[in-house]
Parts: structure tokens; sequence; C-alpha cells
């Protein structure tokens, strides 16, 4: 049988703020029960403001429901501090946003060594290594002493998702990781995505607005006013 690797139990997410000194109530999430199986290339699709990245941040730990429980394997995450989602985060998560975030001033090398140095996983030699063998497969063998300001916006956002690969992630969590990307540089990523799952059973979840991008994966999750509204498997 299919392998929940995150499962979502009537999870809802509720924003209070203020209006003219009276609090507010904004439901995102009203309640919300789903599963990513194991190995599956996931996209999330829906308009602005429909609940997909709120979805992604409680499926990475960065964010917590208003009530229901999220889970990542058998761990529920939901119920875990801070310290020790942040644990969960580095051992268990990968994650790519629609803006690189890499560090100016260190080269793609650097950029992708760090995280394996921080948790202490590898030597600083194991992790070089380790880097070099992940920029060589996202196609930037010859760019490992370039900075970020030097790569052009495809190779930065290869780079980084080198950088979330580090750590040898269960799931790959990624927001938009086209957005800022040309229509080449999109084709070049999901290409890369779709080499991951295949070959190695990567687990990927993608919040996306590119309806071509979320048609060639295996799964669209549509999400409507917080809601699944359709869930296809193609």
């Amino acid at each position: 049988m299919p392998e929940a690797i995150i499962r979502f139990e009537h999870v809802s997410r509720t924003l209070i703020s203020k209006s003219n000194g009276v609090e507010v109530d904004t439901t995102i999430l009203p309640d919300l029960s789903f599963e990513i199986e194991r190995g599956e290339f996931t996209a999330i699709t829906g308009p602005s403001g429909s609940g997909k990245t709120t979805m992604l941040y409680l499926m990475g730990g960065l964010d917590k429901p208003t009530t229901g429980k999220v889970f990542l394997e058998d761990l529920e995450i939901s119920s875990m501090n801070e310290d020790e989602l942040s644990e969960v985060r580095n051992a268990k998560l990968g994650f790519v946003y629609q803006f690189h975030f890499l560090l100016p001033e260190f080269s793609s090398l650097e950029n992708v060594m760090m995280p394996m140095v921080a948790r202490g996983r590898y030597s600083a030699q194991q992790a070089r290594k380790k880097a070099t063998e992940l920029l060589s497969d996202v196609g930037l063998s010859d760019k490992l002493n370039s900075r970020p300001n030097q790569l052009s916006g495809g190779q930065q956002q290869r780079v980084a998702i080198a950088r979330a690969l580090a750590n040898d992630p269960l799931v790959l969590l990624t927001d938009e990781p086209t957005g800022n990307l040309d229509s080449k540089n999109s084709a070049m990523v999901f290409d890369l995505f779709k080499e991951l799952n295949e070959k190695h059973k990567q687990t990927i979840v993608v919040v996306t607005h590119d309806e071509a991008f979320a048609s060639k994966t295996q799964r669209i999750i549509h999400i409507l006013d917080g809601k699944v509204h359709s869930d296809t498997r193609m």
C-alpha cells in the first residue's frame, strides 16, 4: 500500500488581527484533511489567497495549525516546540522558494556546503565533496566558485535546489520555484525535479501558479477557499 509521508488531519488555520481595536478572525484553512504519499511529485495550485502557501508552511513546520494535526511520517510536527521543529526541518526537509536566498558573499559551492556543515553531519571535506556532486547534478559543475551575482536567475535557482538537497531531505517543499524565471529556465527546473523524482524517488511538493508546470507533475491538488476543490492524479 502507498505510504503517507505527509498527513493533514482536520487542519484549520485562523489568523487574528485587529481593526479599529476590534479583533477580527480570518479563516484561511477551515478543515483540511489529505495525504501526500512517499515518492509523489505533487503540485498544489489555486488562486492567490486560496491557502496554498499556508499549507506548505504547515507541512514544513514553519507555521502551526489553529486546530488539527500535521504529521511528517509518524511525527506529529504540529505539537512540537521550536527547537524540535528546527531539528526536523534540518534533518528531513528541503526548502526552495521563489527567491533563491543565496548568501551573496559566498560561492555556489560554499552556499551548498553550509547546511551540511551547520548540522555537523559532514566534515568540511565531506561537505565539499557532496556539494560538488550536487552542483554537478544540477548542471553547474563549471560554476562552483561563482558568486550569486555572477550567475543567471536560472543558475541561482539551481544552486538553491542543490542546497535544499544537501541533507538528503525526505521531502522537498517548493514555493513558486519558477516564479522569477523565464520559460526556458522554468522548463529546466521542472526537468530537474522530474529527474530527482524518477531516479531518486524524491518526494516533491510544489506550490505554483504555473498551470503548464503543474500539468506535468504526477498529482495536482487544487485549493479554493482553503479547501481541496479537486485532487487529480495524472
